[in-house]
């Protein structure tokens, strides 16, 4: 074995150790040192005996006055099982040491801390020679903040510059380093700028030196709102600093442990390093001989539960731990693998206070905000020549409010200081959450502007721009400077020769910047961003006709030939010739993006206040600019500008058709209630007025007449003789009286005032992302007097609690639809018992059952558990629980009722299950000699991708049913409108289900989308290879199957989806397709607009229409992959015949009964391309999101069928999880609603 007390540890030697477990830092310093109960002298010692100042609590000085004492707590913590010490220079920079009038001695104390550190480890290692020990230079925060102001009355000032903090950081790394550190740790970081600046200074360093060592960044969480003191979320600051490329990066601080939680698990699923967290030992407590008032045991079960859950790299102690703690938490981690760092996906990240992220090909536009620009905008230059920054704040603010995604800020103008301008704005808009809370884009022609910017922000920002225009020694200097401030970076498409105006141009520069940035750089090429110069048209000259069209195709080009590498442009340059005739302009840059953006534009410098909606532009004018655009006729512009002298605004309106309005006769009350339980909301603003005016108080209105109006429909609804739409129309209508009567009711809203039946929190459990049955719940709730907060779709644990907290609520409800949601439902109800909750937990989704929630979920929780199977049970349900007289009752029912399904299940003998061996022996057995394989059409082998489907086509294959089925209106289409009442509510929903689908295709509301993939194919035991050829050499991928082992009494076979593929063992290949559709992100964008105004109606009609798009879209998808598998030219079907799915061949789907494990879609995510190619995102739980999508595989065996697996046994999940190089409980996590026991 190694003896590293002859041969010193290397950094191989950490990253090694690494590998292998969890690594161990130490405690407080601080903590350790309050033991000693030291005294004036201690801290002056013989040096500065004299001092001007006082020195007591200046603990880094004694590493110079009492160095014995700093030694002997460092060789505690070895002792303790700690290998990394950090050394006691926390306050070890000049600005710190300022205070005290000590700047002076920054050198030699940071040397004589690190050489105390290394002695320590040095005979630590001599104890035990085959265990290696490091020592981290610690870098505190300093006590002053970059981005925040220390007067309230200038948020513009500042009492530390990046500068400044740069020197400083640079000192004490310098000394750190010469004293023989092994690394340097940054850590209690409170202001991200703080940290960038000491980034910024350690590389400097390292290039100075021609030396590099490991980085460990550590972030502090203020407080439980999940951000740092200077705002930024956990997400955002590591954005902001993840281009240092450090070892590791965590948590310290401020915290307990448990707060931290949530915060560590984001930067666990985001960052690409390893990850630590050294906790605070809880809260401060004065009474606790730590100060803290966690004991070791605490503080070790914590991380223990983060080490369970793979969070962890590294594991310590921070204010308040001691060597007993980091024993403890060493013992207790031990047992636990460390976690392993995922591969994360490409894409260009920003921050401003919260995250922004452009991922993959089919990423959201980016919209850059234009109106903070002194070239582009004379309003926002006229203001800041006026010194107006609270007004030039007012447009920032605005543009964030009308959806920009960034802000360009740019003072590039004759008499604007650009230096102390940007920097002044920049530090106002860091006091502006609502501005900051997007990325910036720091815009100038002057390098010095644009370094003034990055020293004042802290988020990760774009700079804009750098070019070839002075050559490749200034292009490649300021790349390096952009990585060094961690920016990603605008590159224009200049080079010596001038700007590039040609198509080829454009390309030949942009092409050549990226091998110089990419190869020579090392610059990430997510982070570039390329514009080829939008110029403008129609100027009467003929060389600039072809302007448009040139940078569409270099847009298109660019992407092709820079992978990852993103494009933008400055839109409204491409008008300049129309400048005063904003009608023309708007159709230019709409007509423009439009065609920019199929090309491949992923953002773009623009007034969304000057764009039009493409297909609402006078179809003559959209022709004429389209002519001036792709340049399709050479008297294109002399047409279009004679055309605009013609153009004319133009205003539509509505006629009414007359309803019946005799009800309108009928006293206020009575027409409230006419209202509400017909669902009329053209009145109801005006009535609740009168009503208000007659009762006097606006809450009398709500608890008298609307609720009365409110209780007729929850009995019509109880009664079965109101449906669930009309239902949620009442509810709309509901919303809008309340909307306008909550202005008047600030008096009202004091404790006690409202007679509401209880508070529910609902949501969709995390990484599950199905809402419609949800959202019912909750309208439904709401119309019977419950007030119900809706925290939507993939929400966290702590956050559903935190919210129960907050609201004082009387029930949880959670929902959820694919399999892995059980398991988050489980672990909700257990934290919901850690934390001490009382209330009930409603559960309910499409997975759940009676028998599930009393077997695997009750246990977990000591209070009712209840499975609600539908709407119209969850009002009663609540309203038994929260009732005192009925609760007792309603709860021993309940507990007997679960009693009973867990003594059924624990006696059942359950079905026969075969071995895994006799299962195999039941294969499905085909003579594949004889089998005909169905061969594809060779052209549509490998992907195909479907950027947009006309809606009008996928309509033809709706399937109807399930869109009443959502409503809780059983029946098939069309005969459920011969259903009596409830057929003519059904006919009602459908006739509004019409109404609003020719919406979403005139407007073209949604996108489907899809990624088709056929594949030669051979099976192997129960998996299925893909081949990229018919040789079948190179393996493209493996999809894992499982096998039926329950018997089945009627057949003897025991399926397995990889039957139905030829076995390579007969030598003949054979096919398999693979699909993702989705009716994309428009889903829930246009549901939102409806839910927004309050009418919940429309809003889940809209997400119910996407998801009978998205079905549709799969079977649409299947019928043509039939045609190119060749059996589907000839199948005459009808759209009942294919509901009926009389075609042949199969397309099961990954978590539903054929394969019911959801991770298998990472295969066919990744060799499709899915995310790229449609837009769909798995969750960690494999939801897709948006949430109307569908994926699944294409099976063509005519003999090929849909079966169920049922139960499997142990020697099965075994098997599998070899197969898949899982451990056994990740299989079972996956598979366990499959499970036999």
């Amino acid at each position: 074995m190694r003896n590293f007390c002859k041969d010193k540890p290397s950094e191989a030697d950490l990253r090694q150790l690494l590998d292998k477990r969890i690594v161990y830092l130490d405690g407080a310093m601080g903590t350790m040192i309050q033991q000693h109960k030291l005294e004036e002298e201690d801290f002056c010692g013989d040096l500065f005996k004299n001092h001007d100042k006082e020195l007591k609590g200046n603990n880094d000085l004694l590493c110079l006055t009492r160095p014995e004492i700093i030694k002997q707590i460092h060789s505690a913590y070895f002792d303790a099982g700690s290998d990394i010490v950090e050394t006691n220079t926390f306050s070890g920079t000049s600005i710190a040491m300022a205070d005290y009038h000590l700047e002076g001695i920054v050198r030699e104390l940071n040397i004589s801390a690190a050489r105390l550190a290394r002695e320590a480890a040095d005979e630590a290692m001599e104890k035990d020679p085959h265990r290696p020990r490091f020592v981290a230079g610690a870098i505190g925060p300093t006590n002053r903040t970059a981005s925040l102001s220390p007067d309230v009355n200038d948020p513009s000032k500042r009492n530390v510059t990046f500068d400044e903090l740069v020197t400083a950081y640079r000192n004490q790394a310098k000394a750190l380093i010469e004293g023989g550190v092994d690394l340097l740790l940054p850590e209690t970081t409170f202001d991200t700028l703080n940290l960038k600046a000491a980034l910024f200074a350690i590389e400097d360093l390292f290039d100075e030196i021609g030396q590099r060592i490991p980085l460990i960044l550590s972030v502090t969480i203020t407080d439980a709102s999940g951000r740092t003191l200077s705002g930024q979320t956990t997400e955002a600051s590591w954005n902001s600093i993840s281009h240092s490329k450090p070892l590791c990066v965590g948590l310290n601080c401020a915290l307990g442990a448990d707060a931290m939680r949530p915060y560590l698990q984001e930067l666990s699923r985001n960052a690409d390093c390893l990850v630590h967290c050294y906790p605070n030992a809880g809260l401060p407590n004065p009474l606790a001989p730590t100060g803290y008032d966690e004991t070791p045991e605490d503080t070790a079960n914590s991380l223990s539960v983060f080490a369970k859950e793979g969070l962890l790299n590294i594991a310590g102690g921070c204010c308040g731990t001691t060597p007993d703690h980091i024993h403890t938490i060493v013992e207790k981690l031990s047992e636990h693998p460390p976690r392993h760092v995922p591969e994360i996906e490409p894409a260009l990240r920003l921050s401003g206070l919260e995250p922004f992220q452009l991922k993959a090909n089919e990423a959201p536009f980016l919209m850059v905000g234009e109106r903070t620009n002194v070239t582009g905008s004379p309003r926002f230059r006229k203001l800041i020549e006026a010194d107006d920054f609270e007004a030039a704040l007012a447009v920032a603010k605005q543009q964030v409010e009308n959806g920009a995604n960034v802000i360009d800020v740019n003072f590039d103008a004759a008499l604007i200081d650009g230096e102390a301008c940007m920097t002044r704005f920049l530090n106002l808009v860091a006091g502006e959450p609502d501005i900051v809370r997007v990325p910036l884009m720091i815009d100038s022609s002057k390098w010095s502007v644009i370094e003034a910017g990055l020293k004042v922000t802290q988020g990760k920002c774009i700079i804009n721009s750098i070019s070839l225009k002075e050559g490749e020694d200034s292009f490649i200097k300021q790349a390096n400077l952009a990585l060094r401030y961690g920016a990603s970076i605008v590159v224009m498409a200049f080079d010596e020769k001038g700007q590039a105006a040609t198509l080829e141009d454009k390309i030949r520069i942009c092409e050549r910047a990226y091998k110089i940035l990419v190869d020579e750089v090392s610059f990430p090429p997510e982070d570039i961003i390329f514009d080829p110069n939008v110029l403008t048209v129609a100027t009467g000259i003929s060389e600039h006709d072809s302007y448009g069209i040139d940078f569409i195709e270099a847009v298109r080009e660019i992407k092709k030939r820079c992978p990852y590498a993103r494009t933008s442009g400055g839109i409204s340059n491409v008008s300049f010739s129309f400048r005063g005739n904003n009608t023309v302009r708007e159709a230019m840059h709409t007509v423009f993006l439009y065609h920019a953006r199929k090309a491949g534009l992923d953002m773009g410098i623009v007034n969304a206040g000057m764009l039009e909606v493409y297909d609402e532009i006078d179809s003559l004018l959209r022709e004429k600019v389209e002519d001036v655009i792709l340049n399709r006729k050479s008297d294109a512009s002399d047409k279009l500008l004679e055309y605009a002298e013609e153009v004319k605004d133009q205003a539509s309106g509505k006629r009414s058709s007359g309803p019946d309005l005799s009800w309108r006769e009928l006293p206020v009350s009575e027409r409230l209630a006419h209202a509400l339980v017909k669902g009329i909301g053209d009145y109801i603003e005006e009535d609740a007025e009168e009503a208000r005016q007659q009762l006097g108080r606006p809450l009398e209105v709500i608890e008298g007449p609307l609720m009365n109006g409110m209780k007729i429909v929850g009995n019509l609804f109880g009664d079965g003789k109101m449906f669930l739409p009309q239902v949620v129309k009442s509810a709309r209508v509901m919303k809008r009286a309340v909307a306008y009567l909550e202005p008047f009711m600030d008096a009202e809203k004091q404790a006690g005032s409202s007679n509401k039946r209880g508070t529910m929190i609902i949501a969709t459990v995390k990484g599950d992302v199905h809402d419609i049955g949800k959202n019912i719940v909750a309208v439904v709730l709401a119309c019977n007097n419950w007030e119900v907060e809706d925290l939507g779709v993939m929400v966290s644990c702590e956050k559903i609690l935190q919210a129960a907290k907050d609201r004082n609520a009387d029930i949880i409800g959670l929902s959820g639809l694919i399999t892995p949601s059980l398991d988050e439902m489980a672990n909700n109800a257990a934290e919901m018992k850690r934390q001490g909750f009382d209330i009930p937990l409603l559960i309910g989704g499409a997975t759940t059952s009676k028998a599930h929630t009393a077997i695997k979920l009750a246990h977990h929780y000591d209070q009712p558990v209840v499975q609600v199977a539908d709407a119209s049970l969850v009002v009663n349900v609540c309203n038994e629980l929260t009732n005192p007289e009925k609760k007792k009752g309603f709860v021993k029912s309940l507990s007997k009722k679960q009693e009973e399904l867990r003594e059924k299940h624990a006696t059942a003998n359950g079905p026969k299950l075969l071995s895994l061996e006799e299962a195999r022996d039941r294969r499905l057995s085909l003579d594949w000699s004889s089998e005909k394989i169905e061969a594809p059409d060779e052209n549509r082998l490998g992907v195909s991708i479907f950027k947009e489907v006309s809606l009008e086509t996928v309509v033809e294959y709706f399937d109807w049913s399930p869109f009443f089925w959502s409503w809780e209106l059983k029946g098939k289409f069309p005969d459920i409108f011969q259903k009596g009442d409830l057929g003519k509510e059904a006919k009602s929903l459908y006739d509004d289900g019409r109404r609003i689908l020719d919406q979403i295709i005139s407007e073209k509301r949604f996108q489907c989308r899809a990624a088709i993939g056929l594949w030669h194919a051979n099976s192997i035991g129960d998996d299925i290879e893909l081949y990229d050829g018919e040789s079948g050499s190179n393996i493209l991928a493996t999809f894992r199957f499982l096998r039926r082992q329950q018997e089945i009494l009627s057949k003897k076979t025991q399926y397995c989806l990889a039957d139905y593929i030829a076995p390579k063992s007969s030598g003949i290949m054979d096919y398999l397709g693979g699909f993702a559709v989705t009716a994309g992100s428009g889903v829930e964008t246009f549901a939102k607009t409806f839910e927004d105004g309050g009418d919940d109606y429309s809003s889940i009609i809209v997400k119910a229409l996407g998801d009978r798009f998205a079905e549709a879209m799969a079977e649409y998808m299947h019928h043509k992959v039939r045609c190119w598998w060749g059996f589907g030219d000839n199948e005459n079907l009808d759209n009942e015949g294919r509901i009926a799915e009389k075609y042949q061949g199969i397309r099961p789907a990954s978590g539903y009964p054929c394969q019911p494990d959801h991770a298998e879609k990472d295969t066919l995510w990744k060799i499709l391309d899915a995310e790229n190619s449609t837009g769909v995102q798995l969750t960690e739980s494999r939801a897709m999101n948006p949430g109307a999508s569908v994926c699944g595989l294409y099976f063509s065996n005519p003999k090929a069928d849909y079966f169920n697996l049922g139960r499997i046994n142990q020697d099965q999940v075994k098997d599998y999880a070899a197969r898949k190089g899982w451990t056994v409980a990740e299989a079972e996590k996956w598979l366990r609603p499959n499970l036999a026991s």
